[in-house]
C-alpha cells in the first residue's frame, strides 16, 4: 500500500466486521479511486522469474535456503518515480512456486524500522501500509484489469491479504505463511510467504503469465521512502496503478 500522506475516512472496525464478499471502498482522497487505477496495457517490460520448487519445503512450510538462491532476483531501490535511488533502502526479491504454493521472498535493507506493536491474533494487521511493509501486487487474469491481489508483510511479522476491485477492497482469506527474520548487524529483514494457489486463482497454468508488482514503504512520518520494481510514475506516491505492473513468469529449472 501507500498513503502515509492522509488517513483513510473508513472505520477499522467496520472493514474487519465486513462479510468477505461485501468491499469496502477508500476515501476519495486517497489516490485509491478508479481516476488513478489505469488498466494495464501491456506496455510495461519489467519481467519476474518464479523458478519451479523441486525440493521440499522445510517443517515450516519454506523452501530451503538452497532453492531460494536458485531463483532469479530482481531488485530496485529508486523511489515510485523510477528516481531518486537508495541503496540503503534496497529490496531483492524472488519468487519459487508449485501447483500447490506460490513462495516468495523480499530481503530489504534498512535505515529505519517502524512498526505498529499490536495486530489481530493471526497477525492480520489493517492499515499495515502506515508502517514500513513489503508488498506484492499480483493480477493472475487480466481481463479486468482493476482486479488484482495485494498482499504486504512487516519487519516484525505482521501481514495483510486484500482482494481489490474497482478500488474496493475485502480481506482475501488466503490463508499465507509468512515467516520474518531481522539481522540487525547486517540491517536487512528477510520476509518469506507461502501464498496458497487456490486463493490466487481458479485455475493454476504455469504457461500463463500473470501481471505484478513489487514495493516497499519505510519511515516515520513524510516524505517517506516509497520504493517500486516497476515505477507507477504517479504524481504523488501510488501503488494502484495497474497500467504500470509487470509481467510475472513461471518457469522450470
Amino acid at each position: 500500500m501507500m498513503f502515509g500522506m492522509n488517513r483513510r475516512s473508513a472505520s477499522v472496525a467496520a472493514f474487519l466486521l465486513a462479510p468477505a464478499s461485501v468491499f469496502v471502498s477508500y476515501a476519495p482522497g486517497l489516490n485509491y479511486t478508479m481516476d488513478t487505477m489505469h488498466p494495464a496495457t501491456g506496455e510495461s517490460q519489467q519481467t519476474a522469474i518464479a523458478l519451479h520448487l523441486n525440493e521440499r519445503t522445510d517443517n515450516e512450510g519454506f523452501p530451503p535456503r538452497a532453492a531460494w538462491e536458485k531463483a532469479p532476483a530482481i531488485r530496485y531501490d529508486r523511489d515510485w518515480t523510477g528516481e531518486n535511488p537508495d541503496p540503503e533502502r534496497a529490496t531483492e526479491v524472488r519468487l519459487l512456486w508449485t501447483a500447490e504454493t506460490l513462495f516468495i521472498r523480499f530481503r530489504s535493507v534498512y535505515r529505519n524500522i517502524t512498526v505498529f506493536p499490536d495486530a489481530r491474533a493471526d497477525g492480520w494487521r489493517y492499515e499495515l501500509w502506515d508502517r514500513d511493509v513489503a508488498e506484492t501486487f499480483l493480477q493472475p487474469d487480466s481481463t479486468d484489469p482493476f482486479q488484482y491481489l495485494e498482499f504486504e508483510v512487516s519487519p516484525n511479522g505482521y501481514w495483510i491479504d486484500l482482494a481489490v476491485s474497482h478500488g474496493k477492497i475485502a480481506e482475501l482469506h488466503s490463508g499465507l505463511l509468512r515467516r520474518v527474520r531481522m539481522d540487525e548487524k547486517a540491517r536487512t529483514w528477510t520476509a518469506e510467504l507461502a501464498i496458497p494457489m487456490k486463493s490466487l486463482t481458479g485455475r493454476f497454468d504455469p504457461q500463463r503469465p500473470w501481471r505484478a508488482n513489487f514495493f516497499r514503504i519505510e519511515g516515520q512520518k513524510e516524505p517517506r521512502f516509497y520504493s517500486a520494481w516497476s515505477p507507477t510514475r504517479s504524481p504523488k506516491p501510488n501503488f494502484h496503478v495497474p497500467s504500470a505492473f509487470g509481467v510475472l513468469e513461471f518457469r522450470e529449472n
